[in-house]
């Protein structure tokens, strides 16, 4: 079984509105990029600490985490570890405060939940589940900082809360069930109280449109949820939904300029357009690159190249065996080559530095047919840096 559900909890949000969206992002590779790779750090040291709080085995998973030699890299900072903590501190404060109303209260952590009885195949992780005298909550961590998600009427939330109940409803009397998001970079602690008839009530009104998101029918409705959908780079109804952008000014009322109205309303669309086009270019740079896709009127070209000094200590000891004052070439550190051009001489530099500043091949980029560099050559660059 793969680790993620079609119909997930996470792109619930596009696959309600939008039903044929589900199908058509699995015909694209998820390329996660850093900020997924941050939150899936964050959620896992904060399940490693959750469980050290509760008295379970110290994981040696922790130090290692913290030194970034997993696969995550290093993206452990005491910022990080400060936002963990806290949401470790207030499943710890939301646990107690149960136990004190029902000393038979449970707090359950990184639970498979499954929603399948609503949704076709449905499942996901919740990263915390409390229960205690008739009200479950569903605690979700989120880490991300640029987009603040909302609690009420949350369709992530409520999918996991009907998994939980599926699982649990059996075994405990539960009347109301809380939702509760912390997101200590963006809104903190926000939260969703409904009763179990809502919920469930709530979980009949999808299904047909589960079923239908299943199998790919319904239409394609363009929106803000379109924004991490891995499909809109290539999807028609989005492209045609911001090109109608231009359209909606070819009229004939001032044919020479926009007014104040047209502005002001461009203003408000150019921010979803902007980020619509360069999902689409960074998805044909890829396609360009990783998979040699040919787009008509582009072409793979050399990237601008950034010159280095490769070895800064070797650099010092020339500079200084050239004459030049360590207070002269140094601050915290060797100065850019940029500066040291204007302190030496750009051509004495480089006689100077000619064995340390090295220019690497820029990175390939797409760019249109009438662009006078060259088309990008990776078997002469891969040649090129083969020593003699």
């Amino acid at each position: 079984m793969s680790a993620h559900a079609l119909l997930g909890g996470s792109n619930a949000h596009r696959w309600l509105v939008c039903t044929p969206s589900a199908q058509l992002e699995a015909k694209f590779p998820d390329r996660s990029g850093e900020s997924a790779k941050e939150g899936t750090f964050a959620h896992e040291l904060a399940d490693l600490y959750l469980s050290r709080r509760q008295g379970l085995p110290v994981n040696p998973r922790i130090s290692r985490l913290k030194a970034g030699t997993t696969e995550y890299g290093d993206f452990y900072s005491l910022d990080m570890e400060e936002n963990v903590e806290a949401y470790v501190d207030l499943l710890d404060a939301k646990y107690q405060q149960a136990l004190k109303a029902d000393k038979n209260a449970i707090l359950l952590h990184e639970e498979k939940l499954d929603f399948s009885s609503w949704v076709p195949y449905g499942f996901g992780r919740g990263d915390a589940i409390i229960i205690a005298d008739g009200v479950m909550e569903v605690i979700d961590f989120k880490y991300g900082a640029t987009v603040s998600v909302a609690a009420k009427n949350n369709p992530q939330m409520r999918l996991y809360a009907l998994g939980a109940y599926s699982t649990y409803g059996w075994l405990y009397d539960i009347d109301c069930v809380q939702m509760t998001i912390f997101q200590p970079r963006n809104g903190g602690e926000k939260s969703e109280t409904i009763t179990t008839k809502e919920l469930l009530s709530w979980g009949e009104t999808i299904k047909p449109i589960a079923t239908q998101a299943y199998k790919g029918e319904g239409e394609l409705s363009p929106g803000d949820h379109c924004r991490f959908c891995r499909a809109s780079p290539r999807c028609r109804a989005l492209k045609e939904h911001n090109l109608q952008l231009a359209a909606d000014y070819d009229v004939d009322a001032d044919p020479k300029l926009l007014s104040d109205k047209e502005v002001a309303d461009v203003l408000s669309r150019i921010e979803t357009l902007t980020a619509w086009a360069n999902r689409v270019k960074a998805y044909a740079q890829e396609e360009a690159v990783d998979n040699g896709r040919v787009f008509p009127g582009y072409k793979l070209v050399a990237g601008r190249s950034v010159r280095r000094i490769e070895d800064a200590v070797k650099a010092e000891a020339l500079l200084e065996e050239a004459g030049y004052k360590k207070a002269d070439i140094l601050k915290t550190e060797l100065l850019t080559i940029s500066k040291l051009e204007k302190l030496v001489g750009k051509k004495k530099l480089a006689k100077l530095l000619d064995d340390v500043i090295v220019k690497p091949p820029g990175k390939p980029a797409l760019v249109p047919d009438r662009d006078p560099r060259p088309v990008f050559n990776s078997a002469a660059n891969d040649f090129d840096v083969i020593p003699d």
